[in-house]
């Protein structure tokens, strides 16, 4: 789903941030209070409180170094700090009174504005009753597909594999064999492959796996990665991912889906003018999509 944020080039973002930043700064009045948001600096006459290296954070991001939280902290308290004090002397040459400077005051106003309000509906659109509605939507969609659950023993030869099949014949345990013979990654967890439908393996694989029946041995199969000996433990149809394993996804879901919603009535309600000769036709607002399926549970 496209929403239309706008780009943000390095450059002028880290302009357009710093001018957000230092009018919050600026800002008399604050919403928490004074216990709540303790003043950490102060810069030549301003305080700097915990709130302004919270914005810093998030603003600067991944830019931040790795290090301690105190030794981040402290290069907060520095970013913070060099950006009033330049701001002071920006202030001092009137760079404010300057048509480029307000235009892009305006413009990260503008550009606050709808970050504001788009989160402010999209939380308001989280709730519940709607969460569980997405849910059982999404899981009504689902197909019913075929699960197996198996376990495998992967060697290089097929005379490898028909010497573990002998062993597993008079008895050996699979899960120890497959520890102390497999070259798989998960011979740790015993070759337990955990749930899968036929699409998730190789179709060599798949096509055996499927055949067995619960508790049944394979012959060796070949696959590209060598060759198997497979235990089918059980099976199953598809089911669904536990509603608490996929909530966070569902959140999203319904934020996008509101988001765009809201920008289209907008875009209907308003009056767009692309002025010019060369002005093209506006694009039509994409379609809010369907939900998406729950993605099933990983396999081990």
């Amino acid at each position: 789903m496209k929403l239309p944020f706008f780009a943000r080039p390095a450059s002028a973002g880290a302009c357009l941030s710093a001018l957000a930043l230092l009018a919050a700064l600026a800002m008399p009045a604050r919403s928490v209070r004074a216990e709540d948001d303790p003043v950490v600096a102060r810069v030549a006459g301003t305080d700097v409180h915990q709130s302004d290296l919270t914005m810093a954070e998030e603003d600067l991001g991944s830019n931040i170094p790795q290090m301690t939280p105190e030794a981040k902290r402290d290069y907060l308290i520095t970013f913070v700090s060099d950006m009033l004090l330049v701001a002071k002397a920006a202030e001092a040459k009137k760079v404010a009174d300057t048509n480029e400077f307000k235009q892009k005051l305006a413009y990260t106003r503008t550009k606050l504005l709808m970050e504001s309000y788009l989160q402010t509906e999209a939380k308001a659109a989280v709730t519940d009753a709607e969460l569980h509605k997405v849910y059982d939507e999404a899981v009504g969609q689902m197909k019913s597909e075929p699960e197996v659950h198996a376990r495998h023993i992967l060697v290089e030869t097929e005379d490898e594999a028909k010497a573990v099949l002998a062993e597993l014949k008079k008895g050996a345990d699979f899960a120890e064999l497959a520890k102390s013979k497999s070259k798989d990654p998960g011979a740790a967890d015993g070759g337990d492959l955990g749930w899968f439908t036929k699409d998730q393996m190789v179709p060599e694989f798949s096509e055996v796996a499927f055949k067995l029946e619960k508790g049944q041995l394979s012959d060796p199969v070949k696959s590209q990665f060598g060759w198997h000996v497979i235990k089918v433990e059980d099976k199953r149809n598809r089911q669904p991912p536990e509603f608490d394993k996929v909530k966070d996804q569902l959140e999203q879901f319904i934020v996008r889906r509101q988001q765009s919603a809201l920008i289209t009535r907008l875009r209907g309600e308003g009056k767009i003018e692309r002025v010019g000769a060369a002005a093209a036709p506006a694009t039509p607002p994409p379609a809010t999509p369907a939900p998406a399926a729950p993605p099933a549970e990983q396999k081990k």
